[in-house]
C-alpha cells in the first residue's frame, strides 16, 4: 500500500490540520521537516507529536484516540499508598532531565526505543528553553524512576517513564498530577491508551475533544522554568 503524506516546509513551523490525519495507520498526519524547538512546539500545541524509528523518516501523528489523565481523578491504589509509606524517596522536578531521557531510552534498548540521540538533543533543547519538564524518583543519591513531556499551558504531554525499582515510574506521576493540579493544570496527555495507564485513571478521549480542550488552556502557562525542585519527600 502506497501511502500519500504531504512533506513539512523547511521555513514554515504549521501543520495540516488534524482532521486530515491517516485511518491507517491510525493518526499519521506529515512527514520531514525538523525537531527544531520552534517546530515541535507548534505541533505539541496542535495536538500532534514526533513517533518514528531510528532508521525512519520524521514522522508527525495525532491519533484518532488519546489518552488523557484529569490531575484529580489519578487513581493511586490502596497498595500503591502503602508502598509508599513504606518507601524513602525524594521526588523532583527538573532535576536531571537529560539523564531521564537518555534511561527512558536505554532501558527500551535500541531496536524498542523511538527516543534517538536527535530527540533526546531536541527534547533537551525545549528543557532548557522551560517548555520540556522532567520528574525523577530518588532512592538517596540513585534515580530510580522518571518521566518526561511538554507543557502546553495547562496541558502537559507526556512522552515517555521508566522504572528501576517497583512502583517508581508510578509514583513520579503520581506526585507529579498532584503537583500539576495544583498549580492549576486540567490534563495530563498520555498518547496512546494502555491497560496499564487506564488503571491509573486515564480515559480514553476522541481527538475531536482532546484538541477542544487543549485550544481552550494552551495559552495560560503554569509552569515556565526548568529550575529544579523538590514536590514530595517521604523519607522518615
Amino acid at each position: 500500500m502506497t501511502l500519500f503524506l504531504p512533506p513539512l516546509a523547511q521555513d514554515d513551523f504549521r501543520f495540516p490540520p488534524v482532521s486530515e490525519a491517516l485511518s491507517h495507520p491510525d493518526g499519521l498526519l506529515a512527514i520531514g521537516g525538523d525537531l527544531s524547538p520552534a517546530r515541535l512546539m507548534s505541533a505539541y500545541r496542535s495536538g500532534i507529536f514526533p513517533w518514528f524509528g531510528e532508521d525512519d523518516p520524521l514522522l508527525w501523528w495525532s491519533p484518532s484516540e488519546r489518552a488523557v489523565i484529569q490531575p484529580s481523578d489519578f487513581h493511586a491504589s490502596r497498595s500503591l499508598r502503602k508502598a509508599a509509606k513504606k518507601s524513602a524517596y525524594t521526588i523532583t522536578l527538573n532535576r536531571a532531565f537529560e539523564t531521564v531521557i537518555a534511561t527512558c531510552a536505554a532501558i527500551r534498548g535500541p531496536e524498542q526505543t523511538w527516543i534517538t540521540d536527535e530527540m533526546q538533543v531536541a527534547y533537551c533543547q525545549l528543557h532548557q528553553q522551560g517548555d520540556a519538564h522532567s520528574v525523577e524518583v530518588w532512592d538517596g543519591a540513585q534515580l530510580v524512576g522518571g518521566l518526561y513531556g511538554v507543557c502546553v499551558g495547562r496541558v502537559f504531554c507526556g512522552e515517555s517513564m521508566f522504572s528501576k525499582a517497583t512502583n517508581a515510574s508510578k509514583f513520579a506521576l503520581w506526585q507529579f498530577s498532584q503537583y500539576f493540579a495544583q498549580q492549576g493544570g486540567r490534563y495530563i496527555d498520555c498518547q496512546m491508551m494502555t491497560p496499564h495507564l487506564a488503571s491509573l485513571g486515564a480515559k480514553p478521549w476522541t481527538r475531536d475533544a482532546f484538541i477542544t480542550a487543549l485550544q481552550a488552556h494552551r495559552d495560560q502557562p503554569i509552569i515556565q522554568s526548568s529550575q529544579p525542585q523538590q514536590i514530595a519527600d517521604w523519607r522518615a
